[in-house]
């Protein structure tokens, strides 16, 4: 074990050791995550209920006000049995201790009430204002993944991980940082490789390569017709969506395309305007991009090469809301100094040959 890997260690111990101390004498706990969770969220969530049932003997319950719709997390759920809740079947007042995982109060991602104190958040984006006033943090943004953080909690603690917790946690760093190429630091490294020797590989080929709905296809198609081209960025508009994972999803996607070094999706659900950011680039900061983008108007959040966002409400006039799709990406070339120009589709209609 490397000396930074014992200094992380003995700090997180002490770290532990205080809120477990504190959660000794309190009741049922509320874990809450995503309301529409990624694998980063769903592991993290499933290895604090580990620990809370071995140190502590002590009942969680994971709560989201949305869903699972990517295929690969509704995989994960199902193949690693992660019972989830929704926070509406639910009294708050039931619960004498409140954690966060991989998000934070008022970043428009989850939705328990602005009101509810929160004593213990656990995240690996920017802090915010609001999360200063939780009783625990420990947000540590030089980390890749909130289960990197969630792992040294069960190393520190001297927790078994069995193979379930093990692949979750596994893929939630596999996914978040992209095998270790996306803001992954030494500690999302160690935890990645001392987690593979001890994943159900069967239960991981299932959770990567799951069987796609016909949605999934109709959705790439929308998006390949409607991205646009201005030199080194690509502008995805969805138009009306049913799901906000597959904004993000299709950021992912064409965010590799040859030349593109930002991809911005936009998609509009409920009334609400969903945005994914994708950058490649190690110089910028999508997460400050995309707060500057909805500045006024909405929340948002991330960090280095990934961000997300929202405005709420928007317009239901269609003529309005594709100006304020317009205006977005014109706001966004300035800030990213690419010129306007001409757009460029990314698939032409007729005859044209396929590039090579």
């Amino acid at each position: 074990m490397s000396a930074l890997l014992i200094g992380n260690i003995q700090e997180t111990k002490k770290k532990t050791d205080s809120f477990l101390d504190w959660m000794r004498g309190k009741g049922k706990g509320l874990i809450i995550i995503h309301d529409h969770p990624d694998p980063d969220c769903l592991a993290s969530a499933m290895a604090l209920q580990h620990l809370l049932t071995m140190k502590l003997n002590r009942d969680t319950v994971v709560a989201l006000s949305g869903a699972i719709s990517r295929s690969e997390n509704i995989a994960m759920a199902r193949e690693l049995k992660i019972h989830l809740t929704p926070l509406t079947e639910l009294t708050i007042d039931d619960f004498s201790m409140i954690c966060m995982l991989d998000t934070q109060p008022g970043t428009g991602n989850n939705s328990l009430p602005p009101n509810v104190k929160v004593d213990l958040v656990i995240d690996h984006h920017p802090i915010r204002e609001s999360s200063r006033k939780c009783r625990w943090i420990d947000i540590r943004e030089e980390y890749g993944a909130t289960a990197t953080i969630l792992y040294e909690y069960l190393v520190a603690q001297d927790v078994s991980i069995g193979t379930k917790l093990a692949t979750a946690l596994f893929y939630a760093i596999k996914s978040e940082t992209q095998d270790l190429g996306r803001e992954a630091g030494k500690a999302d490294r160690n935890a990645y490789l001392s987690l593979f020797p001890l994943t159900n590989k069967k239960l991981l080929c299932e959770i990567v390569h799951p069987r796609l709905p016909q949605s999934h296809f109709q959705y790439l198609h929308l998006a390949l017709k409607n991205a646009m081209i201005f030199e080194n960025l690509l502008v995805i508009k969805m138009g009306e969506i049913t799901t906000p994972e597959v904004v993000a999803e299709m950021a992912d996607y064409l965010v590799r395309l040859e030349g593109i070094d930002v991809a911005l999706s936009m998609g509009r659900l409920h009334g609400a305007l969903i945005m994914s950011m994708r950058t490649t680039r190690n110089d910028l900061n999508a997460g400050e991009i995309m707060r500057k983008l909805v500045s006024g108007q909405g929340t948002a959040g991330g960090h280095g090469m990934t961000a997300g966002g929202r405005i709420d409400p928007v317009s239901p006039s269609p003529v309005a809301f594709h100006c304020l799709e317009e205006n977005l990406t014109q706001q966004l070339l300035a800030d990213l100094k690419t010129p306007p120009g001409t757009p460029r589709a990314l698939i032409h209609t007729g005859n044209e040959r396929i590039r090579s």
